[in-house]
């Protein structure tokens, strides 16, 4: 009797899941009790579905139950194994669902302790002892439990397969050797299993080299983040001190650019930190993979580690980062000089300038510095709408199709006199400054037309090299004829080739100081790329030839 109630008392304090005593017990919603890690491991299981069940009841929760310890039921447990209470004794170890099971026991099955690949069989601690004791048995290979025990089988000749045909890529026994594998590359599993492991350690060798380097670029993104916090801070911080000195003009402009850099800021924090995230998963995943390639290094099983092999040893794609570049920051200065100039002009910037300083704001960018483009279609990402200024054209240039095209007249036109026209060359800029990304295409006929950009103190007045796109170190141009191209930097010439087109795409990267010349048709050529460092915002300008016309063309 005293033995049929200890088994009572062994039943009533064990766990459902493990059938051992119970430990760390906890109690879920529907009364019935587990061990923390196995109902814990159970659920898991579950999460996908996002719904919990009790493993006997089958009662479902959800959301997942919190887990407590039952700290009376722990009590009790130990109080039990104190007078003599102790956990089921090996025979009493039966499978569960998630286990291997004896293949010899019959009636309620025991867990195995040890599969043999030879018997092709798995034992428990009682009948696996024949394998110590008979020496013939003694020699028999012996694994972790597994139930894929027939996968190691020959399905056409029913022999256990203990070779690989390298040529095929498979486990083969030793008569597929000899027949439709005959004069294939064929090693022992074994020796194939130990090239496959070192192959294995490189792997790893290399995701843990991919860990350190993701966990270096995501500290980068984080003080990436910080600088951006800071500039914008210092940002905002300015332009109040600059807009308090206006006080009734431009109050409301205060407010929106505050407001436009606090935007951007959280656009851009938001942009890197999606970057990290993407990061810190694939550290994760790797760190995954990791733990499935250690373990599967650790099989015993040579088919089997061949088996999965090929499947755990993909590697997905690694996330692009080669392209953060963490260079000195200049988010959000161009803002403060923006607004600087709003205090010095008043009245005309207010009007002039006010769309611009927004476009500065909008297109502050962090330096997870995107490569330039490949193709036109990445290109329009950034298309600016751009028009030509008729304060600064040349008096001979009538300017049409809503100021974005020129056309070298043969009479002068009815231009006012205005400090900012070009009085001795045949030029014109653009009414909107240019900074941060920006992209646009101008398209010519006749010979041919000087493409530019330039700052806005370049010089005006007069025919000396001062006011000349590209014979000065305030302005860029390429010169662009129906055969050849030449760019024209501080009065240097550069020659450049390319294919003949009367279309040129310009993109240009103020922040990153690229900019770049396209010759673009069908396909986009790179025609010359300046690597500089930017001081001031830009301005897109032509120049054209007698009776010659030039237009910037409309992107969107």
């Amino acid at each position: 009797m005293a033995q049929k109630g200890d088994q009572l008392d062994r039943e009533t304090f064990s766990c459902s899941i493990c059938l051992d005593l119970l430990k760390d017990p906890v109690t879920i919603p529907c009364g019935h009790s587990y061990c923390m890690s196995c109902i814990k491991g159970f659920w898991d299981g579950e999460d996908q579905r996002k719904i919990y069940s009790c493993p006997q009841c089958r009662q479902t929760f959800a959301p997942r139950p919190v887990l407590g310890k039952n700290t009376m039921l722990a009590a009790l447990v130990e109080h039990m194994k104190k007078t003599g209470l102790q956990a089921a004794p090996a025979d009493h170890c039966y499978a569960g669902p998630q286990d291997v099971a004896c293949d010899v026991c019959t009636g309620r099955k025991l867990k195995a302790l040890k599969s043999c690949l030879v018997c092709l069989a798995s034992y428990c601690e009682k009948h696996l002892q024949r394998h110590y004791d008979v020496a013939p048995l003694k020699k028999h290979k012996l694994v972790d439990p597994s139930e894929k025990l027939q996968e190691n089988i020959c399905s056409r000749h029913n022999e256990v397969m203990k070779m690989f045909c390298r040529t095929d890529q498979q486990s083969i026994c030793y008569l597929c050797s000899v027949d439709e594998h005959k004069g294939h590359d064929t090693v022992s599993a074994a020796a194939e299993r130990t090239e496959r492991q070192r192959e294995l350690e490189v792997s790893r060798q290399n995701i843990q080299q991919r860990i350190q380097d993701r966990e270096k670029d995501v500290k980068m993104l984080q003080q990436e983040v910080e600088a951006v916090s800071h500039s914008a801070d210092e940002a905002v911080e300015d332009s109040e001190k600059i807009f308090t000195e206006l006080i009734r003009l431009i109050q409301k402009r205060s407010s929106d650019v505050k407001q436009q850099i606090r935007s951007q800021q959280e656009t851009e924090v938001s942009r890197v930190k999606e970057l990290q995230e993407k990061l810190e998963q694939e550290i994760t995943e790797l760190k995954r993979k990791d733990a499935e390639l250690k373990q599967l290094s650790h099989t015993e099983d040579h088919n089997q580690f061949l088996h999965n092999y090929p499947s755990l040893s993909q590697l997905s794609a690694s996330t692009d980062s080669s392209s953060i570049n963490i260079h000195p920051l200049r988010y959000f200065e161009d803002v403060t000089a923006a607004v600087s100039e709003l205090r010095d002009k008043l009245q005309d910037i207010l009007m002039e300038k006010r769309r611009n300083i927004s476009l500065t704001v909008t297109e502050v960018d962090v330096l997870l510095s995107e490569a330039e483009p490949k193709t036109r279609a990445g290109f329009l990402k950034y298309s600016r709408e751009i028009t030509l200024d008729p304060n600064t054209a040349y008096t001979y240039l009538l300017l049409s199709e809503g100021n974005r095209k020129a056309t070298y007249m043969s009479q002068q036109q009815s231009y006012s006199r205005h400090p900012d026209r070009f009085t001795g060359w045949q030029q014109v800029l653009s009414r909107e400054s240019l900074t941060g990304r920006c992209y646009w295409e101008v398209e010519w006929r006749e010979d041919g037309v000087g493409v530019a950009v330039a700052y806005k103190n370049i010089s005006r007045a007069g025919n000396s090299n001062e006011c000349q796109f590209g014979f000065n170190d305030k302005s860029w141009m390429l010169d662009c004829n129906t055969d050849s191209y030449t760019f024209w930097f501080n009065n240097i010439k550069t020659r450049v080739s390319g294919p003949g087109s009367s279309r040129v795409g310009v993109y240009l990267d103020h922040t990153a100081g690229i900019l770049s010349f396209y010759s673009v048709s069908e396909t986009m050529t790179l025609l010359h790329r300046v690597q500089t460092t930017f001081t001031q915002p830009l301005y897109a300008g032509l120049r054209t030839y007698y009776g010659d016309t030039v237009e910037l063309c409309k992107l969107k």
